[in-house]
């Protein structure tokens, strides 16, 4: 049962993609590879098999999908509400339930810290199919705590394999209702005094010597959401010197309570300052440096700084996947000229939200 329903980020590398999906998979990959990424484990696509697909509700999912008209938006809501409501009625084998408890408390052990936070992903085995992308498509929740609510938003990111949008874009595509996998990702979460994202090759201008930061307090989904305007570092890859550092609009930061995460203001003397300090960007652009060298080719990467921990060691590496556009010119090759925003901005918004096709 363990082996086949769990699988700890330290034991696989990116060859198991097909069983943990390509955020699991790279987060496996770079802990194999040295760099510093905070433990956790995968609850893999076998798991979602065995409750999902194998359930007396396969065939009533199956009807619910069937012939859905994508342009209806009206019926891709109801059959959606309606499948989702029964994959959470699944009852969990108790050997699986158990597994995934066992596992939550080992990572708590491990991290010594009782009831410790946790990111719950979705990690689709789909994701990076020649053709289609359907990264961004299941949801992700932060800073879970306890057995209970692991359990529950590991069913949560299941039932998201059929969100409105995921069951739209499969039909238009032309890929089957039901029958993709997914798998889970349970992951400590960083107490991050700031977080951003970063990119081995420039994005506005596709200059692959130099790498950019961005950088906001807090947790980085405010930067992965759009919410705010965020700072902005240039550095050059082979050095290591920063280039420019630019102030961003910080007003707002996401950051973690005792009943989840929350959007709050940020202070007015921190929301003009850099929230970052020279050795922390240098420190970030050598980790970046690791990342290409490792995967070969140019990577978007998310980090985060922990506020409990000295530095080096609090500088950690939560995702990586490859850059999919950069340059002007992409951004032209995706997006009508008379939308309201700049390619400047559109190509931002593609590297740090990634690519919908």
């Amino acid at each position: 049962m363990g082996e086949t329903y769990i699988l700890w980020f330290r034991d696989y590398d990116a060859r198991a993609v097909s069983r943990v999906g390509s955020k699991n998979a790279n987060l496996g990959e770079m802990m194999r590879a040295g760099l510093r990424v905070p433990p956790g484990f995968a609850v893999t696509k076998e798991a979602y098999e065995a409750v999902v697909l194998q359930s007396e509700f396969v065939n009533e999912i199956e009807r619910l999908l069937a012939d859905l008209d994508p342009t209806d938006l009206s019926a891709l809501a109801e059959a959606g509400k309606a499948v989702r409501q029964l994959i959470r009625a699944i009852p969990l084998p108790s050997e699986l339930d158990d597994a995934i408890r066992q596992a939550y408390q080992r990572l708590a052990e491990v991290c010594q810290v009782e009831n410790v936070p946790v990111a719950v992903r979705s990690s689709a085995t789909a994701e990076d199919l020649p053709g289609a992308s359907f990264a961004g498509q299941q949801e992700t929740f932060l800073w879970v705590r306890g057995k209970e609510q692991v359990v529950r938003r590991v069913v949560d990111c299941w039932a998201s394999l059929f969100t409105d949008r995921a069951i739209s874009y499969r039909a238009k595509m032309g890929f089957p209702s039901i029958g993709l996998a997914i798998s889970v990702g349970v992951q400590k979460m960083v107490n991050a005094k700031a977080a951003g994202v970063m990119f081995t090759v420039n994005p506005v201008t596709g200059n692959p010597s130099q790498i950019v930061i961005e950088a906001n307090w807090g947790l980085g989904e405010s930067i992965v959401q759009g919410m705010v305007i965020p700072d902005r570092y240039l550095i050059a890859k082979e050095s290591l010197d920063v280039l420019e550092e630019e102030p961003g609009q910080k007003t707002k930061r996401i950051v973690p309570t005792e009943q989840g995460t929350v959007t709050e203001d940020v202070p007015t003397e921190q929301q003009q300052s850099l929230c970052l300090s020279r050795e922390e960007v240098r420190e970030l652009a050598a980790l970046a440096q690791r990342v290409e060298e490792h995967y070969g080719q140019a990577m978007d990467i998310e980090w985060a700084i922990d506020a409990d921990l000295p530095f080096p060691d609090n500088v950690f590496l939560l995702q990586t996947r490859p850059v999919t556009v950069a340059g002007p010119k992409a951004a032209a090759k995706y997006f009508k000229k008379d939308e309201d925003k700049s390619a400047t901005d559109h190509i931002i918004d593609l590297m740090v939200k990634g690519f919908r096709r």
